[in-house]
């Protein structure tokens, strides 16, 4: 049976809606139970409303919650009755296998570090959310925010990781990487851009294609692109931001008249189809890397089937052995060779 041990207080709509996708969750994966961990009384409620297989799933009750706007480390170390800390415990002790929140960003990767801990051998862990491409599927981007200043030895463990990644939950063999850039060509980009395009052509647990520009996130022959925290989180967003701007600009004219509704009703299959490539609640959140056990961060705005999502991914990451694949890849990449090349290529590129 795999436990997910789920932040029941965590984002802008909890408990009610992490209720709501847990119940769904359940529903759909026989193998599972479920930790509910916040408020009880507040669980119960929105539980109450609900059918599901009770011996299927537990709450633990808290009576902290870290908010959004709190200072992650400080909230981290002082809340220690909160749903998230109690959540990260839980996983931490082996009575859960994968864990799930909503909650604030810098929190969860505090607690991911502070109390879970990071794999051995990997420099800093990495958020990696999947976005739509124009094939139907994901295009993985790590590191979208988690870390905003990087050395080249992070951005490879980053390719090696997300990789991993790809291949342990989404079935995706020998997943081609690119590195963000401005532009294809060897000579682009900064210092970082330029080291990390070099070491990772001599990585052979990575196949690495190449530099790639923006516009190849969603449109390009690559499954995972690799970045900084502060640009990928920028790509990240920006991509977002599109894909509401064009949905928006599509219902504003399809209901310009009576010509144009006509219109929207002969071509409702296609947009159908279009809303479900750019659907982000189908993708779930963004895995956190690196940890000693599968890490799922959920957007704060998640509703039920989001949160669902989201703990389905939590689910695939144990089914597929992520973390054990993760790890072993990671020793195949000698990163402290790989770190002093870097370091070396680095103070010649100074003089």
């Amino acid at each position: 049976m795999i436990r997910i041990v789920a932040d029941a207080m965590g984002g802008d709509f909890a408990p009610v809606e992490q209720v709501k996708g847990a119940v769904n969750a359940l529903h759909n994966n026989k193998d599972v139970t479920i930790i509910l961990v916040g408020d009880e009384a507040q669980i119960k409620a929105e539980l109450a409303n609900h059918e599901y297989d009770e011996s299927r799933l537990e709450i633990v009750h808290t009576t902290e919650t870290i908010g959004m706007e709190e200072v992650p480390t400080k909230a981290v170390k002082t809340k220690k009755d909160s749903s998230l800390v109690v959540a990260f415990r839980l996983l931490k002790e082996g009575k859960a296998d994968a864990l799930v929140s909503s909650g604030s960003t810098g929190a969860v990767l505090t607690a991911g570090v502070l109390i879970l801990g990071r794999l051995k051998g990997v420099s800093r862990p990495a958020l990696c959310p999947a976005i739509p491409n124009y094939r139907g599927e994901s295009t993985f981007i790590c590191d979208c925010g988690a870390n905003l200043e990087c050395k080249p030895v992070n951005l490879i463990h980053f390719a090696v990781m997300a990789s991993a990644y790809a291949e342990a939950v989404y079935g995706v063999k020998n997943p081609r990487v690119g590195l963000l850039n401005n532009g294809t060509e060897d000579h682009k980009g900064l210092l970082l851009q330029q080291e990390v395009n070099h070491l990772l052509k001599e990585v052979d647990a990575v196949n690495y294609v190449g530099n790639i520009e923006g516009r190849e996130i969603m449109y390009g022959d690559v499954d995972v692109v690799v970045s900084d925290g502060f640009t990928g989180n920028i790509a990240t967003k920006s991509i977002e931001g599109c894909a509401k701007a064009i949905s928006t600009i599509l219902k504003k004219e399809y209901k310009r008249n009576i010509f144009t509704k006509i219109g929207a009703l002969f071509s409702s299959g296609v947009l159908k189809r279009f809303k479900k490539n750019l659907d982000y609640e189908g993708k779930g959140g963004a895995m956190f890397l690196g940890l000693q056990k599968a890490v799922v961060k959920g957007h704060g705005n998640s509703k039920e089937r989001a949160f669902a999502v989201c703990i389905e991914q939590a689910i695939n990451a144990v089914r597929g052995d992520m973390v054990a694949k993760m790890k072993e890849m990671i020793d195949k990449v000698n990163m402290d060779a790989l770190a002093e090349t870097a370091k070396t290529s680095a103070e010649g590129g100074a003089q």
